[in-house]
């Protein structure tokens, strides 16, 4: 591979970081004014921005555009636990849930303190995670 390209592929890589580095600022502001559910929508983003970082990392290329972690997962050739593929999918639906009038109701109820929480904590594990992959 020729220097330019590498050095693409670490400017891409930089760039998903520090955009998903910002957003989890964003959930955390979220978090702290009570909007719970908008949280967990850019906490997916979060998750989504490092994972499209290591697929970068491992093919060389952008990822298609989808919001689905688990094919990002998928395509990159990840394995992953079976805690990991459920708690991928269902951070998946925080993209979904926020975004759509018809879901937005429900997911905001179901966004309590506590569901919000317990999600962040996912996140940031799964955030660590992925960013010890990104070494």
């Amino acid at each position: 591979m020729d220097q330019d390209k590498i050095k693409n592929v670490e400017h891409a890589i930089a760039s998903w970081v520090e955009s998903s580095n910002e957003d989890f600022d964003a959930m955390v502001d979220m978090y702290n004014s009570g909007r719970y559910s908008w949280s967990m929508f850019i906490g997916h983003l979060c998750v989504e921005k490092l994972l499209k970082a290591y697929y970068i990392k491992i093919m060389h290329e952008h990822c298609i555009n989808t919001h689905n972690l688990l094919r990002i997962c998928e395509l990159a050739g990840l394995s992953l636990t079976q805690v990991q593929k459920q708690d991928f999918a269902t951070i998946t639906t925080f993209n979904i849930r926020a975004r759509y009038d018809d879901y937005k109701q429900d997911f905001h109820k179901k966004c309590t303190k506590e569901f919000t929480d317990e999600w962040i904590e996912k996140i940031k594990s799964h955030r660590q995670w992925i960013k010890e992959l990104l070494k």
